[in-house]
């Protein structure tokens, strides 16, 4: 397999890692030593491909061919690794950074494209919630009587004197501008891009 650097600095990818927002302040990630306890724990890599030890080495040598890998795609974000690591390193954080570095090259795995719904629920109501690609699949796993929760929502609520799941309409704007400054919805918009064209 072919290194590809950033440049001819190796720690540049490490480095452009540890400066990201979603990178902990004292993320040990230089001080890796590569003892493996993270892919020892990580259920992932019990059941793929996946190696957190293997990630992070590549990303200590400046090898920037590990954003394209399909395998950065199959943590499952239960931060194991993290909790186990001797020198407080998180593959899961680098993991997260690797992502959005691939998602702002337009590499997007195919399997997350669904889940971009979710990002317009949040940009649409201010909150999260489950978009109706879903509901589907959860009425066949749940039952009927999710489907049927879900659509009287608000009566439900009502009766057990709480007040609908809506924000007002002041926040939901206030939130909007927010996950647009951050360019939230440019990069749902590069996932929902990406994935037409692989289409």
């Amino acid at each position: 397999m072919k290194t590809l650097k950033i440049n001819d600095h190796p720690l540049n990818l490490a480095n452009k890692i540890l400066n990201d927002l979603k990178s902990s302040e004292n993320m040990g990630l230089l001080k890796c030593v590569q003892c493996g306890m993270c892919t020892s724990t990580c259920p992932s890599a019990k059941n793929s491909d996946y190696n957190p030890r293997d990630m992070i080495e590549r990303v200590l040598e400046g090898d920037e061919s590990v954003i394209e890998e399909e395998n950065i795609w199959k943590c499952f974000y239960c931060y194991t690794c993290h909790s186990i690591c001797p020198v407080d390193n998180s593959a899961c954080e680098v993991n997260q950074v690797l992502r959005q570095l691939a998602i702002a090259k337009g590499i997007v795995n195919n399997e997350i494209s669904p889940f971009s719904d979710f990002g317009d629920k949040m940009l649409d109501l201010g909150l999260g919630g489950i978009p109706s690609n879903f509901y589907h699949d959860l009425t066949r796993d749940i039952g009927e009587e999710w489907m049927e929760k879900n659509l009287h929502l608000d009566e439900i609520r009502l009766e057990l004197g709480l007040k609908p799941l809506k924000m007002p309409d002041e926040s939901i704007k206030e939130i909007r501008v927010l996950l647009e400054k951050t360019n939230f919805d440019k990069r749902l918009k590069k996932i929902k891009d990406t994935h037409e064209i692989d289409d």
